[in-house]
């Protein structure tokens, strides 16, 4: 016996409107590949009836023997797909996450196993939530291919099959369509697919097929007030998951590319603070610590319009693209700087090993009570005292605190808080009251309607636009 990769090139009985009269051909050929995940995990028992019966009640003694005695193991259901003849099984994180033990359900067929399987855990990407298992059995193994999210059947209004074990009922299929491309939920390089196809609990780490019979997206997450499908679910696309596969095969963990800089997109109201600036597109770096984009020359305030040939949009894209890029790549780079386009090269950094060093945790902010100096722009500001140099962190020349935000200004509506830390105006370090007032007046000089600030509050930095009428 052999293992078969399964993928059909069409669907039989599709109408002329490419409509398919049954999914029947097309779930019976790529069922093989389905699995149902099972794990177990140990839990700590209570141990007395304290908080639940009284002291001297007459239910104190069945608690005592039936609710109270020690760990116990709880047991979770989810899905997932064989990815290859070998056994390598992908699942989400969630549905493994913190197991003692794995076992892995074939779908009912001649050439897989009847029996429940153990798995070893390879891997897992909690950013992607995306996991990578391993069965061994000693014939090959029918697996499934992951497919193009980005290419033909994957565009809004293709029809998509689901499968999986939803809500613990076993091997289920379910039909839609794609119903929204490029959803992001709350993870840095979240890609989802939304569909309309059932989704449910058990779901989870499930395949979602195009009508190739290729994986474009492991069913994730649903949106729904009830615990239900209300036909909003979301599967992490296959471009982002394959590209993590591979690296929880060959590593055992990922190894995305660092640039090694804070960014923030940019949004209308900074085109006319920027010189140079067309649009509102790129991704504006507020602060550059020790790291790839530090040697390449890169700074605060620089604008990333091209990122290895690739024009970026906003932050999101580019986070995506650099996460998906080789560590140790040469990667060429265009920025916009003072109104003037600056070619740099970066060496990609590791993220998993950098981060945490170049962005750690920061300081207090400054006391409320710091004395009034200056009021401007919808903002009273200070100079930093002493006392703030040691809440803060930070040198005396470092900028300016806000110490108090107007209500109803355009500082307040922008999001500025008393605390945070004005370290440049107009792309320019400022140190004093007197080095603000200079960049306000330049600006205006200039004929600029905004001034653009850089913010940092608790460390992290911003950039924002604020009108100078």
């Amino acid at each position: 016996m052999v293992g078969l990769a399964l993928s059909l090139v069409t669907v039989v009985g599709a109408d002329a409107q490419d409509r398919p009269a049954s999914f029947a051909d097309l779930a019976e050929a790529i069922s093989p590949a389905v699995v149902n995940i099972t794990t177990s995990t140990m839990i700590a028992g209570r141990t007395g009836p304290q908080g639940i019966v009284p002291d001297g009640s007459p239910f104190e003694d069945f608690f005592d023997e039936f609710g109270q005695d020690g760990p116990r193991r709880s047991s979770a259901l989810g899905s997932g797909f064989v990815i290859s003849a070998d056994g390598y099984i992908v699942t989400n994180n969630h549905v493994i996450e913190g197991a003692d033990e794995i076992e892995i359900e074939f779908f009912p067929g001649a050439d897989q196993p009847a029996k429940l399987l153990p798995a070893v855990l390879v891997g897992t990407d909690p950013n992607t939530d995306i996991a990578l298992l391993k069965v061994e059995y000693d014939t090959p193994l029918s697996f499934v291919s992951f497919g193009d999210s980005n290419g033909p059947g994957a565009r809004v209004g293709d029809w998509v099959m689901a499968m999986g074990n939803p809500l613990g009922q076993g091997f289920s299929v379910s039909a839609g369509i794609i119903s929204a491309r490029n959803r992001s939920l709350q993870g840095t390089y979240d890609d989802y697919i939304q569909t309309d196809a059932a989704i449910n609990r058990g779901n989870s780490g499930g395949p979602l097929f195009n009508m190739n019979g290729d994986v474009i997206g492991v069913n994730t997450a649903i949106l729904s007030p009830n615990g239900g499908s209300i036909g909003i679910g979301f599967a992490m696309s296959s471009d982002v998951v394959s590209n993590v596969i591979d690296q929880l095969e060959e590593f055992g963990e990922t190894r995305r590319g660092w640039l090694g800089v804070r960014i923030q997109d940019v949004t209308v109201d900074m085109i006319d603070a920027i010189d140079g600036l067309q649009d509102a597109r790129g991704a504006m770096v507020t602060d550059v610590p020790a790291g790839p984009a530090e040697d390449a020359g890169m700074e605060s305030g620089d604008i990333i319009l091209l990122f290895d040939g690739i024009a970026i949009e906003d932050t999101r894209e580019l986070v995506q693209i650099v996460g998906n890029s080789p560590v140790g790549k040469e990667v060429p780079v265009e920025i916009l700087r003072n109104g003037d386009m600056v070619d740099l090269t970066v060496v990609l950094g590791r993220r998993e090993t950098a981060e945490t060093e170049a962005f750690p945790e920061d300081g207090d902010t400054p006391d409320e009570d710091t004395p009034i100096t200056s009021n401007m722009l919808g903002m009273t500001l200070s100079e930093i005292t002493p006392e703030m140099e040691e809440s803060l962190g930070v040198e005396a020349a470092s900028g300016l605190v806000i110490v108090e935000v107007e209500a109803d200004s355009e500082a307040e509506t922008k999001g500025l808080l008393a605390g945070d830390l004005i370290t440049e105006a107009g792309q320019q370090k400022i140190a004093s009251i007197a080095d603000f007032e200079a960049r306000v007046e330049e600006a205006q000089e200039a004929g600029r309607k905004s001034l653009l600030l850089l913010v940092r509050r608790d460390g992290a930095p911003r950039f924002v636009a604020i009108a100078l009428e």
